[in-house]
């Protein structure tokens, strides 16, 4: 019913004073929610991290890094919701859930008293106002590449949408990755404390980075002193949101050692370049990423540590920004060495035009045709990527990372890329 009359108002009202009865809307739920739960995040230190890639990852170094420290941490990711070591997995395919249930879980968390709660801020959540009326201590800005394009429209808007986490909750502490190119953008829109990290020059620098196939080690340049820290994480990109949590944690007032223990013992995440653990000779990998730059970066780090053959298997999302689709086929083209292109969700959108779109991609790098199936059945596509990769290869399965379900057609579908690797190795 809501949808139909959502539907209809867009096509009767003109655009403008659509966007401000939707914000009316919007507002109005939003404080509704925090009406009907007492305004539960009153007086609460919250932490909120937005980018467009790299939150959750953020979002669990900081975490761990707080529960090392000794304080108790309410979590709401992409990935998982948290209190401490009570896990529940995020299966709403959704980063920031819906005003209702974001509140009932910020009231769950202050039932539990935590000291912390942390927070992934997208753009469409700051845009539609899921967080409004929740207050901010520190915010953490991640980085800027393109995604949701589709809702946004152009890079400007995407960015402006972001600022919002600092123009309308004016953070006490604000994280800037200084080594980003839109830094001196967020840096206009910063308020309070304003502290940096990245590879150089920043307050928290990354030094002396060095990978192999099981552990990366980086230099920490902290308050305390250096800090020589050993992950099992892999990539760059997850030493800077490493980087990003000590930063923020150091600004909150973290020992050194705590936040070095904290970042170590994040071993591993949720469908962030997550091993599969199967009796093969090569390994299979399953992260999240969905955008060109994630996928670039995931492809780099990975290639960087496969002594044989680097096996993507991919898709691209429907009802999505399409201009990624092509973009994201000639990353593929020049990183991996076989590619197979697969559905991941095709939610409204024809699953053959979404495929056709990559392909473009793959087909405008010479001869990179040739090394690339399609494959429409993803348990098939990751099938055959498993019977024919061989010792020292490495199949890497993207897109869909932490999901526990996938819309297909319109309909929602059990499925979690890692237990069907499992599956299909027994």
């Amino acid at each position: 019913m809501v949808k139909n009359v959502k539907s209809l108002a867009r096509k009767v009202l003109n655009g403008k004073v659509l966007r401000v009865l939707e914000d009316e809307y919007r507002l109005a739920r939003a404080s509704f929610a925090n009406a009907r739960f007492n305004w539960p995040a009153k007086g609460m230190r919250v932490i909120m991290i937005t980018g467009t890639n790299g939150k959750t990852t953020t979002a669990h170094f900081l975490f761990s890094i707080l529960r090392q420290a000794g304080y108790s941490v309410g979590l709401s990711s992409t990935a998982e919701f948290r209190i401490n070591e009570q896990v529940q997995a995020n299966d709403t395919n959704m980063t920031v859930v819906n005003p209702v249930k974001l509140r009932e879980q910020i009231a769950n968390f202050k039932n539990h008293n935590v000291d912390f709660v942390i927070l992934e801020a997208t753009s469409q959540a700051l845009d539609q106002h899921r967080l409004y009326g929740i207050p901010c201590e520190v915010a953490i800005f991640t980085n800027l590449t393109q995604d949701h394009l589709d809702y946004h429209k152009s890079m400007d808007a995407y960015a402006r949408a972001k600022a919002r986490l600092w123009q309308d909750f004016k953070p006490k502490i604000s994280i800037l990755n200084l080594n980003d190119e839109w830094y001196e953008y967020f840096r206009k829109f910063a308020t309070g404390n304003i502290k940096t990290y990245g590879l150089s020059k920043a307050d928290v620098t990354i030094s002396n980075y060095k990978a192999d196939i099981n552990r990366t080690q980086f230099s920490l340049g902290l308050k305390d002193g250096k800090s020589v820290i050993s992950l099992q994480l892999t990539g760059k990109y997850n030493a800077l949101n490493a980087a990003a949590a000590a930063t923020a944690a150091q600004e909150l007032g973290v020992k050194g050692e705590d936040i070095e223990k904290g970042i170590e013992s994040l071993q591993t995440l949720s469908g962030r370049l997550q091993e599969v653990q199967i009796k093969k000779p090569y390994k299979v990998l399953v992260d999240y990423a969905h955008t060109p730059d994630g996928l670039e970066k995931v492809l780099g780090a990975v290639k960087e540590l496969t002594n044989g053959s680097l096996w993507l298997v991919f898709g691209a999302c429907g009802d999505r920004d399409k201009s990624k689709r092509p973009k994201m086929g000639k990353i593929a083209a020049r990183l991996a060495d076989e590619i197979i292109v697969t559905d991941e969700e095709s939610y409204n959108e024809d699953p053959d035009a979404i495929r056709a779109s990559v392909i473009e991609g793959i087909k405008s790098i010479k001869n990179a045709e040739k090394k690339m199936l399609e494959i429409a059945d993803r348990k098939k596509a990751i099938k055959y990527a498993l019977d024919n990769a061989k010792k020292g290869d490495t199949v890497l399965i993207t897109g869909l990372g932490h999901e526990q379900f996938r819309i297909q057609d319109g309909k929602r579908l059990k499925w979690n890329d890692a237990e069907v690797v499992k599956r299909l190795s027994e």
